[in-house]
């Protein structure tokens, strides 16, 4: 069972004694909000690194100028990323970071279930550091083999797959699905903050020392996850608080409130019969007396919930299609993530850290988008279908960016942002709201230890294509950047027809409630 930190029962202890639930659920929530936000920050600001130095560790050395008489066009260039083949191994790189997430990821929400979250985070956090680090001491200790570089990636990877699951779960359990789209849609901004940090913070060290544009994000996600070891509380009943994920199944499944003096019922003080509420059971029973004899109501409590099963989290309407759809979007967002640096500095006359401090305009948009796509999603409860209309825009999107980016600065940023948005937009959607909606869906009857899992199944078969995107792009990028734009759009229309069913069947109900509205006017 999950334990209170010190630092939270000392506060309840001095300061929360007499203090309203209402206000009190107000500030607690209002927190966990805020340190989930920095701590999945942290997560992306620690990833962003090599999509920066990627661009020193191979670049065009004619435009600089040697230290002395050398015939080695690759003087510059960090071995073994030297040759030819650099774009392959810098694939190579980006994809056993992310396989190595894909694949931990469903395993890591099955253990988010069953483990203190406290804990599951923070030390997720403090090993992503040290592996982060770790990437970096290559440069210090000039270490040049393949594998080292691979082996830090691996490691990293899969600690960081502690995140997600973890930060999704912890406020899936604090606010419950009303402006659930808005809420989560604001927080998923964490996403983009964290890319843009990470490029700054890389940008400000990759032409000196690319070292620490390694070192400083791995310690500050360290960092964080000090903070959350002594901070974070991953459920409103750890603090006397309900859970609102349970509201509606409490409601359901509990009696009508009665007078205190009403015969139907016993109470606490009663000398007959009582209403038993005991913090460290797993229910909350209430004693009826109907005509001399007595039922039983028993209500689900949080702690007593059994974690569901892989398959069973499956099964789950709609989540094997918003999964497949995220592997295709999220394929586009990380390859942009990736490649983009990179793409600027190939297709403009800017410098690596002109061209890395540029592409996080795209990251601007992809704030904007999250928070534009929760909101449409909450104002017409049809989640498929946003993700479906800014998916068709998208494509012709990318299109117009390809071809129009070096035309000019403005242009650029004005482009970037517009495409952050369109394809953010229904990765962050899927990734927060939709997730944190299937996994308290009505069909687990008020069961709360199902939000890691299928938090963890969704995102981690994103993952998958977000390892598969920048894996293909750099090959793809070697002949041509007009071929990985083409995947890009091609990646798009298949997120979009995954989500045929789901669309069609929100427009028929949508269709249906209006029938019904009109009906009710007449």
């Amino acid at each position: 069972m999950a334990r209170l930190p010190l630092s939270i029962q000392a506060i309840e202890s001095s300061c929360c004694v007499n203090v309203p639930s209402k206000k009190k659920n107000a500030v607690y929530s209002s927190w966990i909000w805020v340190l989930t936000f920095f701590t999945y920050c942290s997560y992306h600001l620690s990833r962003k690194p090599i999509s920066v130095v990627k661009n020193v560790l191979n670049q065009n050395c004619s435009e600089l100028t040697p230290p002395a008489e050398t015939n080695d066009s690759h003087w510059c260039d960090w071995k073994p990323f030297d040759g030819e083949n650099s774009a392959t191994l810098l694939g190579t790189i980006d994809s056993a970071f992310l396989f190595a997430y894909a694949f931990g990821m469903f395993i890591s929400g099955i253990v988010a279930e069953r483990i203190d979250l406290r804990y599951f985070l923070s030390v997720g956090m403090i090993l992503s550091g040290a592996f982060c680090c770790m990437f970096g001491l290559g440069y210090t200790l000039s270490i040049h083999q393949l594998w080292f570089y691979v082996l830090a990636q691996v490691l990293s990877g899969i600690c960081q797959t502690t995140g997600w699951p973890g930060v999704v779960a912890a406020l899936g359990n604090w606010f419950g699905k009303s402006k659930r789209g808005l809420i989560f849609g604001i927080w998923n901004s964490h996403t983009s903050v964290g890319n843009i940090l990470g490029t700054l913070i890389a940008a400000a060290f990759v032409t000196n020392n690319w070292a620490f544009s390694f070192i400083v994000p791995g310690m500050i996600i360290a960092s964080v996850g000090v903070v959350v070891l002594f901070f974070l509380i991953p459920e409103p009943m750890m603090v006397g608080l309900p859970n609102p994920n349970l509201k509606k199944e409490l409601e359901r499944v509990s009696p009508p409130p009665r007078r205190r003096n009403s015969p139907d019922y016993a109470y606490a003080n009663d000398d007959e019969s009582a209403a038993l509420l005991d913090e460290n059971a797993s229910t909350i029973s209430y004693v009826e007396k109907d005509k001399g004899t007595e039922s039983e109501l028993i209500i689900p409590h949080n702690d007593g919930d059994k974690a569901i099963g892989f398959f069973a989290a499956l099964s789950i309407p709609g989540v094997v299609e918003f999964s497949l759809c995220l592997f295709f979007a999220k394929l586009v967002s990380y390859t942009f993530l990736y490649w983009l640096p990179n793409y600027i500095l190939n297709s403009t006359p800017y410098s690596p850290e002109e061209s890395a401090d540029l592409s996080t305009f795209f990251d601007v948009g992809g704030i904007i988008g999250g928070i534009l796509a929760g909101m449409i999603s909450d104002y017409s409860g049809m989640s498929a279908s946003t993700c479906s209309v800014m998916l068709v825009i998208a494509i012709p999107m990318m299109f117009i960016y390809e071809t129009f980016c070096s035309t000019s600065l403005g242009l650029n940023i004005f482009l970037l942002i517009l495409v952050g948005v369109l394809v953010n937009g229904p990765y962050a959607l899927i990734t927060t709201a939709v997730s944190a909606d299937l996994g308290t869906h009505e069909s687990l009857q008020g069961n709360a230890k199902a939000l890691a899992t299928v938090t963890a199944i969704i995102d981690g078969t994103g993952s998958i294509g977000a390892a598969v995107g920048p894996l293909i792009a750099g090959p793809v990028s070697a002949m041509d950047w007009n071929y990985v734009f083409y995947m890009l759009m091609v990646a798009d229309v298949l997120a979009l027809l995954l989500l045929t069913r789901l669309v069609i069947h929100e427009v028929s109900h949508w269709r249906h409630q209006r029938r019904r509205n009109n009906l009710s006017l007449q």
